[in-house]
């Protein structure tokens, strides 16, 4: 064991080196879009604010300076900020893959604790809002995330992505529609906001919050309203429409059962299609017979 340990290559040199900007070429240009990102903008202001955390990964070329493997973001915040030495990490192996890739991002409830321990610590939310390139009123939103939310749902959702969205929705259950609703939402492997609507809509007022309920039953009612009066116009225009139509739909109709008609009398014709479309010719028979004038109204027809 000891043997196949000494062995392994390790992928990266265990000391950081800083080296200058200006010998590291990066292994592609950022585009506008990219500059103009808000995961940019975050990182520009991170490196603003408190310095370059986690260092560039490079590979040395002979005679070309250092290859950039990793970090070309951070690599562009720093030219935009005029810096001219960076710290960074020399891999054994010149493989262009992003190492970000294989790192999970941190879930929103990781995020919230995080954000917690550095208000605990005394950070100020100013310097937290500066550093992320946010206001301060993000910041306290996301300190304030949890409140209402029930520890055992808290639990549930730490290691999930999810929409921050939610939040505000699972507050307006109580605790035990909170589970529920988390609960099948760890059973289907789905923790988007519109699924928790669609809990929220459904659920019995005995799972909703006092506040919820009152505006569910206002909500109800308008969207009964708003309901009724697109129906109303729906049937208005449809039978303006119908008015429009109806003498030429119903002069086609008339000729159309007259010729069919006059076309099912004929023997073969009748033949073939009730050996080989009978329900088609049945359906047919059936609206001939229906269109058809009762003895009674060709008396009268003849009267007149």
């Amino acid at each position: 064991m000891k043997r196949a340990a000494a062995n392994l290559r390790s992928a990266f040199q265990n000391n950081i080196l800083t080296l200058p900007l200006s010998s590291i070429v990066p292994q592609r240009n950022a585009t506008a879009e990219a500059l103009r990102s808000s995961i940019f903008k975050q990182i520009l202001s991170s490196v603003r604010e408190i310095g370059l955390i986690e260092p560039l990964v490079v590979f040395p070329q002979e005679g070309k300076g250092f290859l950039l493997l990793d970090g070309h973001l951070r690599f562009e915040a720093l030219k935009i900020l005029g810096t001219e030495e960076v710290n960074c990490i020399l891999s054994t192996d010149d493989e262009s893959y992003t190492y970000n890739k294989r790192v999970n991002h941190i879930p929103p409830v990781a995020q919230h604790f995080m954000l917690m321990e550095a208000l605990k610590s005394g950070v100020a939310e100013e310097r937290i809002a500066a550093t992320l390139n946010v206001d301060v009123a993000a910041i306290r939103r996301r300190a304030q995330m949890l409140e209402g939310i029930c520890p055992e749902v808290v639990e549930m959702l730490r290691d999930k992505k999810l929409s921050l969205e939610l939040f505000p929705i699972l507050r307006k259950m109580k605790a035990i529609g909170q589970i529920a609703t988390v609960e099948l939402m760890v059973l289907r492997n789905d923790y988007s906001v519109s699924f928790a609507k669609t809990r929220l809509a459904i659920s019995p007022p005995a799972l909703l919050t006092q506040a919820s309920i009152a505006r569910q039953n206002k909500a109800n009612s308008d969207a009964a309203d708003t309901l009724l009066g697109e129906d109303t116009d729906g049937i208005i225009q449809n039978l303006k429409a119908i008015e429009e139509t109806y003498g030429t739909d119903v002069l086609t109709l008339t000729v159309t059962c007259a010729y069919l008609d006059r076309l099912f009398k004929e023997e073969k014709i009748k033949y073939y299609l009730d050996r080989h479309h009978p329900g088609p010719l049945e359906t047919l028979m059936t609206i001939i017979s229906d269109l058809r004038p009762s003895p009674t109204q060709e008396r009268a027809s003849k009267g007149q």
